[in-house]
């Protein structure tokens, strides 16, 4: 930006994590983070920023909800096409349902 209005947009740490911000100066928000072939993406303002998901370099893909410091896993789904449904608080979740890439539900 501008001198003066200059904003956060990347940041580098020591263990090889990158994070990334939006927002206007004073109000960056972290979006993403990158590390170890893992990226988690984020929701929320500015320090209530939340996981909403995770993708794995093996093409996993975890859905999370839940206020920041209690997300929970919702929904997984893996390269072969299966996508399970969690229920449950955080730490506690339990597959409800599985979903086959074949159409078949368990």
């Amino acid at each position: 930006g501008d001198k003066g209005a200059e904003r956060k947009v990347r940041a580098v740490r020591a263990n090889g994590t990158v994070r990334y911000f939006e927002g206007d100066k004073g109000a960056e928000r972290k979006v993403r983070a990158e590390f170890d072939g893992q990226v988690k993406f984020f929701d929320g303002g500015q320090g209530a920023e939340r996981k909403v998901r995770m993708e794995f370099a093996d093409g996993e893909v975890q859905h999370y909800d839940g206020e920041k410091g209690a997300e929970r896993v919702v929904r997984k789904e893996f390269p072969s096409g299966q996508v399970q449904y969690y229920e449950g608080d955080r730490g506690a979740e339990r597959v409800v349902r599985v979903e086959f890439a074949n159409g078949n539900v368990q």
